[in-house]
């Protein structure tokens, strides 16, 4: 083989390389989470071209009591992501909530990322039943709360918002009888609804983990 054929293909050979080198080196691999339960398109005018943006649902302010007997508003929560479950009475929220015990001591020294158990039925003495609740799963006080409300608030809130948000492609907000056992949603700071887990599945919940440090890195590395 003549040198000069040596040559290019020598480089030819080390092309590649050179090419995953200057990726790995100055390139960036961004995943974005998807947005769930699109509101409207909004039409904006940039540099003379219009162009149509989604804008998306953010779920609704709210206030409910914990199991310490304060109120914690949604705004309490949503300091960094923010993962919501619809705790009832039964089997599959218990199993869900044993789930999420590996989720609080995941981010147990994170205090972006909280988790809210939505209690759709604390009986008559609701402030009880939360404690005995954060006791029963071993909560950390400010990570993960026990919440509940009066129907007023409560109902609203699990039927008209994160509800919905558990059936992403229903858009009516849907009866409680309805609402699906051992759904996880994953909320921004913002309020929009990020990604939706069957808390059932461990596959799902290494999913949401996955998904909770996509959300943070993003926080930490804006675009």
């Amino acid at each position: 083989m003549r040198p000069r054929q040596t040559l290019l293909l020598g480089f030819l050979l080390l092309l590649p390389v050179l090419a995953f080198l200057f990726l790995y080196r100055f390139g960036s691999n961004r995943y974005a989470l998807p947005t769930y339960l699109p509101d409207r398109v909004d039409s904006t005018q940039v540099g003379g071209k219009w162009q149509r943006d989604t804008v998306f649902h953010q779920v609704a302010l709210f206030r409910l009591l914990a199991s310490d007997g304060r109120e914690v508003s949604s705004q309490d929560l949503g300091r960094g992501v923010w993962v919501a479950q619809l705790f009832g009475p039964d089997e599959t929220s218990a199993r869900v909530a044993r789930e999420l015990l590996q989720v609080q001591e995941k981010y147990r020294h994170d205090p972006q990322v909280r988790l809210a158990s939505v209690v759709l039925d604390a009986g008559p003495a609701p402030a009880a039943a939360l404690a005995r609740l954060a006791e029963q799963y071993g909560t950390i006080a400010g990570k993960w709360m026990f919440l509940t409300g009066p129907a007023a608030v409560l109902g609203p809130l699990v039927r008209g918002e994160l509800g919905r948000a558990a059936r992403p492609h229903q858009l009516p907000p849907v009866p409680a009888a309805d609402l699906l056992p051992g759904r996880l949603l994953l909320l921004d700071r913002d309020r929009r609804v990020r990604g939706v887990y069957d808390g059932t599945k461990p596959r799902e919940i290494d999913r949401l983990l996955t998904e909770i440090n996509v959300q943070l890195y993003d926080y930490a590395h804006p675009r």
